[in-house]
């Protein structure tokens, strides 16, 4: 039985360290991908509490306007049910039953008075959140309806209120 030639290893060995390189590369292409994912997912998370947050602001003018008494004022309000466009809202869900909302989509417990966001790339939150969801509570501060964070979250390195 013959060797194998010297060149037919050598030959092998290149396409070896070619595959490896290759094999690297996607995997820290697929990595970047996640993270500018993350990034536009963080981003729109923050333009939808922007929107909601200015929604609020302006049911609490209209209430102010209005002056109804104080006995007709819902005690939970639902942000989402004052905006035209309601951004991927899965509906009412309890905190404890969030996971079954599909990844990337809001949710309202009427029972704390929160939304909810369940998190599609949920890699760069901190601190990692059961069912990968964040929640904020819609409150009344001096008499302004705002929303608040659950949490201390962070996402990206970034605050997120």
């Amino acid at each position: 039985m013959a060797a194998a030639s010297p060149w037919v290893n050598h030959r092998l060995l290149e396409w070896a360290l070619v595959t490896a390189v290759l094999v690297a590369l996607i995997a820290a292409f697929e990595r970047q991908v996640g993270v500018v994912q993350g990034q536009a997912e963080r981003l729109t998370v923050q333009l939808t509490l922007k929107a909601l947050r200015d929604t609020l602001t302006l049911e609490q003018i209209l209430r102010a306007t209005r002056q109804p008494s104080a006995s007709t004022q819902p005690k939970t309000v639902n942000p989402f049910t004052l905006l035209q466009d309601t951004p991927n809202f899965a509906g009412n869900a309890a905190i404890a039953t969030v996971s079954t909302a599909p990844p990337g989509s809001w949710v309202f417990d009427p029972e704390c008075g929160c939304i909810g966001y369940r998190l599609r790339y949920p890699q760069g939150l901190e601190p990692a959140q059961e069912a990968d969801a964040i929640w904020f509570r819609v409150e009344t501060i001096n008499g302004v309806l705002s929303l608040s964070p659950q949490a201390n979250y962070r996402w990206f390195e970034q605050v997120l209120r």
